[in-house]
């Protein structure tokens, strides 16, 4: 566990160290997470054809890491979570521009198998597999998204054994893809990326709605183009981005960050 510790230290501190030696004055720094990365990618070269003197350098992780970089002084100016505890962390270590917090996207919780795979004919029915893939609850948003609804459907404790550990959404829907564990729970967004590799079961209920904020991170040196940035992603033009790698519109609540 020392070992463990030491090893995630060296990977954010590596993760730090590259962030500020790549950040100019007309950079963006945007950290999102992971299962952003198709559509963010997109994001960043639409709205550098807006600002051709910019460059936007993107920066993917699970949305716990993320905050650890934040936390230990990175440079960023955007930040992307798949969760609400995740931005709430910023948000109460005063690490975020709180009144540029929104939410601008809404994803569901899938289950996956590899392609031409059994498929379970209901969430119980995994109780036969050997290998279930989910993101560590402990830094992964979509893991703890799994983690509760497994714990609703009184399956978290029985199906302790089975479980094989992603650092991120994205690790998971490999492990499934390649074929090396009998299913994964994954965004939806993600299943349609490898929709040849992989076939999407069912939409996996009792957890939380996964809705992804977005804000300005006070650690960066560009907070006027952070939020131009945050302003494009809220636009009719990001969204219409973000719909077509499989994001709903978010809808607005009494809990949202206005």
């Amino acid at each position: 566990m020392p070992y463990l510790k030491k090893l995630v230290s060296l990977i954010v501190l590596g993760c730090i160290l590259t962030l500020s030696a790549v950040a100019r004055a007309d950079d963006v720094i945007v950290s999102a997470a992971a299962s952003l990365t198709n559509a963010f990618t997109e994001l960043a070269a639409g709205f550098e054809k807006k600002h051709p003197k910019l460059h936007v350098a993107l920066n993917f992780a699970a949305s716990n890491p993320l905050l650890k970089q934040i936390q230990e002084g990175a440079p960023v100016d955007v930040l992307a979570t798949a969760d609400q505890a995740t931005m709430d962390s910023a948000e109460a270590g005063k690490l975020i521009l709180s009144p540029s917090r929104k939410n601008f996207a809404v994803n569901d919780l899938v289950l996956i198998v590899p392609k031409g795979a059994k498929k379970p004919a209901q969430l119980a029915d995994i109780s036969s597999f050997a290998k279930i893939a989910i993101g560590n609850p402990n830094s992964v948003p979509a893991g703890r998204y799994a983690k509760a609804a497994l714990s609703s459907a009184k399956l978290w404790e029985k199906l302790s054994t089975k479980y094989i550990f992603g650092n991120s959404v994205r690790q998971v829907l490999d492990y499934v893809a390649r074929g090396e564990v009998d299913a994964g729970f994954v965004y939806k967004t993600d299943a349609l990326q490898k929709a040849d590799k992989v076939d999407l079961v069912m939409t996996v209920e009792g957890h939380d709605p996964v809705q992804y904020p977005i804000a300005v991170v006070l650690t960066g040196k560009n907070a006027a183009m952070g939020q131009s940035f945050v302003d494009f992603v809220l636009s009719d033009e990001g969204q219409s981005v973000l719909k077509r790698y499989g994001f709903a519109a978010p809808q607005a609540s009494a809990g949202e960050k206005k």
